[in-house]
């Protein structure tokens, strides 16, 4: 089961981005803006957790989450 966060600075358009820490396409934010979300089936779960730590603007990674992408 893929381990989620979420970048604590957000993008340009306002989005924060949630990524699976498994990844290696070089997307992932700095250790420092990490949030750890958890363990999730799926991105959308880890994206309604991050939504629900008041990150309301949470986006999947278009690399890495591209499944909840959706701008």
């Amino acid at each position: 089961m893929p381990n989620y966060c979420v970048n604590s600075n957000a993008q340009p358009n306002g989005d924060y981005e949630v990524h699976d820490l498994a990844s290696t396409k070089g997307c992932l934010p700095r250790p420092v803006n990490r949030i750890n979300l958890g363990y999730f089936a799926s991105c959308s779960g880890a994206v309604a957790a991050a939504k629900g730590r008041g990150y309301r603007t949470a986006n999947g990674c278009a690399h890495c989450a591209p499944a909840c992408h959706t701008r």
